[in-house]
């Protein structure tokens, strides 16, 4: 898949850090991940679609930060969760 490189919502990536070596509401409520994303607003760390809480996406939602990155070695893809589409 081609990444959309016209994503309006691409105008709130920052450069930021990572919060967190994991999932950051995962740590807190002491439940597992499968994949870390990376908020590219805020820094937030979230977990994937594939864990059990998905608090990526709800951090996406949640404070209106939809642009992420994998945070898997060797992975360097972004995603919007509005536009559900590589960016």
């Amino acid at each position: 898949m081609n990444p959309v490189l016209t994503d309006p919502h691409l105008a709130a990536v920052r450069d930021v850090e990572p919060r967190s070596s994991g999932c950051e509401d995962c740590l807190r409520l002491g439940t597992p991940w499968v994949h870390l994303r990376l908020c590219l607003t805020c820094g937030h760390v979230g977990c994937c679609d594939s864990s059990p809480m998905r608090h990526a996406r709800g951090h996406a939602y949640g404070a209106g930060h939809p642009i992420v990155r994998s945070l898997e070695p060797g992975e360097n893809w972004r995603w919007c969760y509005v536009h559900e589409t590589m960016v």
